[in-house]
């Protein structure tokens, strides 16, 4: 893909592909097949494999293979695939953008180890221009938080000067993210790494996109906040933040098992797939789904 067809895929709300599990801990493919399905009738231009929300915690590099092989098949071309990958070092990365490359992702998010801060800017920036000789590269600047604006900006810096990254998913926000947009935007796609008001925060800055956890199961409401960001109509854009994103968060951060466990049970509850989670990860109980249910419908997400 050109960069200009890779910005234009990262524009708009951006479904982060969610794993599916048996209430065993197996993995469910016929659920993974259904939630990429559902995330490109929802309208995602993008299906988004992320070490975080695919939960690839939980998973071997066997199945992780496995899963990008199926989301690549599954999809059929009709979205750009981005792969993501577990930390690995220089050459086990490399062999893995080989393998993306061959089941047909389009980018792979690059997630370098960075234990006890042993990586500088020079050896991050070798490692992403020996793995980007095999697939483009997306940047996720959660690395970068441990370290610091100082450490962030510089790595930016010396992949600059590189043709490797087409893109990068920023979660660190705030004077960083600032800095990042205006530095980069021009060369790279950028989109916020979840939540409308992260997105709004980086607007103006130059921020393409933004990963919707909505798009996942209430598509209408990631939908309303985009026409209001395309017709530049801010107050529109601030109250579906305000009536529902700002709520939404507010209840994953006080349940059990985290924002992530109510993510899965909200996909359950829109008939997508189920709510499980592998162990030692927790799932919802019946209890716990019929106060989301509530929830939901006192927001119009349900």
């Amino acid at each position: 893909m050109q960069r200009d067809e890779i910005r234009q895929a990262l524009t708009g709300p951006v479904a982060s592909q969610r794993m599916s599990f048996l209430p065993g801990g197996e993995i469910d493919s016929d659920g993974l097949a259904a939630s990429v399905e559902f995330n490109i009738a929802a309208g995602s231009k993008t299906i988004l494999l992320t070490y975080g929300d695919s939960l690839y915690s939980l998973l071997t590099d066997a199945e992780v293979a496995e899963v990008t092989r199926l989301v690549c098949e599954q999809v059929g071309g009709r979205a750009m695939v981005v792969a993501a990958c577990h930390e690995y070092a220089t050459p086990a990365a490399v062999e893995f953008a080989r393998y993306c490359a061959g089941v047909g992702a389009d980018v792979l998010m690059l997630m370098p180890p960075g234990w006890a801060d042993s990586v500088t800017p020079e050896t991050y920036r070798d490692h992403f221009v020996a793995v980007g000789e095999h697939m483009p590269l997306m940047i996720v600047t959660n690395f970068f938080v441990r370290r610091g604006i100082g450490f962030g900006l510089a790595c930016l810096d010396a992949l600059l000067a590189e043709d490797v990254v087409v893109a990068l998913k920023d979660d660190f926000l705030g004077e960083f993210g600032r800095k990042m947009c205006l530095k980069v935007h021009d060369r790279w796609a950028v989109f916020a790494g979840g939540q409308k008001q992260n997105h709004l925060d980086l607007h103006p800055y130059g921020c393409d996109g933004y990963l919707s956890t909505f798009i996942t199961f209430r598509p209408e409401i990631a939908h309303r906040y985009w026409q209001a960001i395309e017709a530049d109509d801010i107050a529109s854009a601030r109250a579906v933040i305000r009536d529902q994103d700002m709520p939404y968060f507010d209840y994953t951060g006080s349940a059990t098992g985290g924002f992530d466990a109510v993510i899965h049970g909200a996909m359950e509850l829109a008939g997508i797939c189920g709510r499980w989670r592998r162990p030692p990860y927790y799932s919802l109980s019946d209890e716990e789904m019929e106060r989301l249910r509530e929830f939901l419908r006192s927001i119009g997400a349900l």
